[in-house]
């Protein structure tokens, strides 16, 4: 029998729903390192010795028949870490555009569900092999952004001589995988139990009247906040249309000491400065296609993390969201950053999160069938215009295998018709947005990476703020010189080639 910790949970699964063939629902991040890149037996080693404290990612899906329960995680009896490390090479010269154009490529894969869902792709040849990246992608099903920044310190260390992980003990053997049968019969037995749980829980709430009176109170406040955010729904804008299954990726560069300074100087949050950059550049992004912005607001949804002090480097996602009002039809950055301000202070205190979370729990007692359709329903009635997501990552220096990692860029997945999504993260010291987009409606991503950069900059203005240097002239030679150049780069083919025989996803095009 199925532990209950096997059994995906209502807001895992909509994740599978949301996914089609045109929406891929893999969150991803670009990792850049100097030197030169580990072997991939090097990297598969690494991963195997600790993989025991990642059990998940030895994990792929089990389906119930007839959809009578939500999928369960099983261990994966032909799993085979080549398939899912993997390694590629730019050709030269080796630049950041030509890696930019290769993770487009990477993200537009979906990853296989009859497997476990993750990959991991050493990229050799940055900068001529004086630089390498690693390409990392994990189903939304499997990890949400808070969890995978813990489970990224499970494979990275934090000092270039790690210690011993610890002894994984007796030698991992998969459990035989479950029949269909006994998938249904698992999943109808769940099913009967809901009624107890809901049976066991009333009589909590007898037990302490007025500590569950005054929760509830606050969590329907915080539903009708969100109900009310939901009723009003989210303008056209170029950004809603049909999109396809292929990705363009960039990325902008920031200091967070630069961020933290503008926030001290306008009052407010880092938050708050992150979404006004994101007001300001697409903005003007539309302005250049023509859309009348006067009065216009986007809306955003803005992930929030639900999971306690206790919940780190759980897998599986604990997060809610809020509808944060984009005012890019305001051209003034002061008075911009102002207006967002103040409307977040107005969500926080309306409990748009804890509403989130109660729709988000009571997803647990819905029919698979019914989750699908309200997933993709969701997704058509267009709550949103975009999804802009803030994760907080590590303020200490990681290593991978003796290699610092110098810089982390995000991707959040689109789902239908959101043809742009913006991810944040912070990581030592720094605070940078990765930007992805559909690869023809976006098709000029990278002129609204330069309108990040442009509203970033009359931001600090208005704040006087000086920017620290801006990322041409970035110091690629910490410590005073440039590292060595890397020995014996394969000089591959910019289409990345999986092993094991199987064949990449074609590009849309060669540019």
């Amino acid at each position: 029998m199925a532990t209950n910790g096997d059994r995906l949970t209502g807001l895992d699964a909509s994740f599978l729903h949301l996914e089609g063939d045109a929406t891929h629902m893999h969150v991803a991040g670009v990792m850049l390192f100097d030197g030169s890149p580990p072997k991939q037996d090097e990297m598969i080693s690494t991963i195997e010795s600790r993989l025991h404290l990642v059990p998940r990612y030895r994990q792929r899906l089990a389906f119930v028949p007839f959809g009578q329960g939500r999928p369960r995680w099983v261990d994966d009896p032909h799993l085979n870490l080549s398939y899912h490390v993997r390694t590629t090479a730019l050709p030269s010269p080796g630049s950041e555009d030509q890696l930019r154009a290769l993770a487009g490529r990477i993200l537009s894969q979906r990853l296989d569900r009859d497997k476990p869902l993750w990959e991991i792709w050493v990229v050799e040849g940055l900068d001529g092999g004086e630089r390498f990246a690693v390409i990392s992608k994990t189903h939304h099903a499997l990890v949400d952004g808070i969890s995978g920044v813990d489970i990224m310190s499970v494979i990275f260390d934090s000092s270039a001589e790690p210690a011993a992980p610890p002894d994984p003990g007796k030698r991992w053997l998969p459990r035989p995988l479950p029949s269909r049968s006994q998938l249904l019969a698992e999943a109808l037995v769940e099913r009967a139990t809901v009624p107890a749980e809901v049976v066991r829980g009333v009589r909590a709430a007898f037990r302490a009247p007025r500590r569950i009176a005054t929760a509830a109170l606050g969590a329907l406040a915080g539903v009708g906040a969100l109900a009310w955010a939901g009723i009003n729904p989210a303008p056209e804008s170029p950004y809603n249309v049909e999109i396809g299954p292929h990705r363009r990726f960039t990325w902008v560069r920031a200091a967070l000491a630069d961020v933290k300074a503008i926030k001290d100087s306008l009052g407010g949050t880092v938050n708050d400065v992150m979404l006004a950059v994101v007001a300001g550049a697409l903005g003007r992004d539309l302005r250049r296609r023509g859309v009348d912005v006067r009065g216009l607001e986007l809306k955003a949804m803005v992930p929030v993390s639900v999971r306690g002090e206790e919940g780190r480097g759980q897998l599986g996602n604990q997060v809610a969201a809020v509808m944060a009002a984009l005012p890019v039809g305001v051209d003034d950055p002061r008075m911009r950053y102002e207006a967002i301000s103040t409307s977040m202070r107005k969500v926080k205190d309306s409990g748009q999160a804890v509403g989130a979370q109660v729709l988000t729990n009571l997803t647990g007692f819905a029919p698979p069938n019914v989750m699908s359709q309200a997933s993709r329903l969701v997704a058509r009635q267009r709550w949103f215009n975009l999804v802009v997501t803030n994760v907080p990552g590590p303020q200490i220096p990681l290593y991978l295998i003796g290699r610092e990692m110098s810089e982390m860029f995000p991707m959040v997945p689109l789902v239908e018709r959101q043809a742009v999504g913006v991810a944040i993260m912070s990581y030592n010291g720094r605070i940078d947005f990765g930007l992805v987009g559909d690869y023809d409606v976006m098709s000029d991503i990278d002129q609204l990476a330069k309108d990040f950069r442009s509203s970033l900059a009359e931001l600090a203005e208005v704040a006087g703020v000086t920017l620290s240097a801006p990322e041409g002239e970035r110091a690629r030679a910490r410590n005073g010189h440039r590292p060595a150049r890397a020995v014996g780069t394969r000089q591959a083919v910019s289409a990345a080639a999986p092993t094991d025989g199987e064949e990449a996803a074609a590009p849309p095009d060669a540019s």
